[in-house]
């Protein structure tokens, strides 16, 4: 099966960029009071890569409600506030898998660091080619095609699917932690309402290889995800 991914072109364009982010740029971050951004506190966890559970294929309604994501990670929450109105297809199916948990136990196998800055997870196997045994619906709510006068289309926050071409959406996902620019083909989904501070550290800490793209040196693993 062929990676999900990105971006083709993610290593091309890292190689021309350095990531601001640092352990001790973070570590330094002050929050709007003044104090200091806390450490980060992760647990050990159980997760590891597996063959992804089989589920049904969701029934893709119209209008979708503007569902709340809580993914408890093993390093603290991140909630995702998703854009039913915009995304209604790529929400649903995102609430049908958390619901089945499908997204249970999984790791989040891929950073990058330089050019392009996202943490991607929704993989149970942690190979980059995993998913349900369903894909392909259609791209959603896609920006406008970048200029120079606007070349940030996935501002920091965003929440968007990875994919392998035009409607080929399964599980995969990326949480944007600083703007980014890419070409306007990955269906965005949601915001980050709270723990986009969790992800900016796992980026800090760079990957397992000391690469600007691999396997986030800090595990962080989803280990359970409710919706409301």
């Amino acid at each position: 099966m062929k990676r999900v991914s990105i971006v083709a072109v993610t290593s091309m364009v890292a190689l021309s960029l350095i990531s601001s982010l640092s352990s001790s740029a973070f570590a330094s971050e002050k929050s709007s009071k003044g104090k200091s951004a806390p450490a980060l506190k992760c647990r050990p966890t159980s997760a590891v890569g597996h063959p992804a559970i089989r589920v049904g294929i969701p029934t893709i309604k119209k209008v979708t409600p503007n569902y709340t994501f809580t993914f408890t990670t093993n390093c603290g929450d991140i909630v995702i506030a998703a854009d039913g109105a915009s995304a209604p297809m790529t929400t649903t199916a995102m609430a049908y898998l958390a619901k089945q948990g499908f997204f249970d136990q999984t790791l989040c196998h891929r950073l990058t660091t330089a050019g392009i800055f996202v943490l991607q997870c929704g993989d149970p196997t942690a190979t980059g080619t995993g998913g349900p045994n369903w894909q392909g619906y259609r791209d959603e709510n896609l920006p406008a095609q970048p200029t120079k006068e606007n070349p940030t289309d996935y501002p920091a926050g965003i929440v968007a699917m990875a994919n392998s071409g035009p409607n080929t959406n399964g599980s995969q996902f990326f949480l944007v932690y600083a703007n980014t620019s890419l070409p306007p083909s990955y269906t965005r989904w949601g915001v980050i309402t709270k723990g986009l501070d969790i992800v900016k550290a796992i980026a800090a800490q760079g990957t397992t290889t000391g690469g600007q793209d691999g396997t986030p040196k800090q595990t962080i693993a989803i280990e359970k995800v409710t919706v409301r």
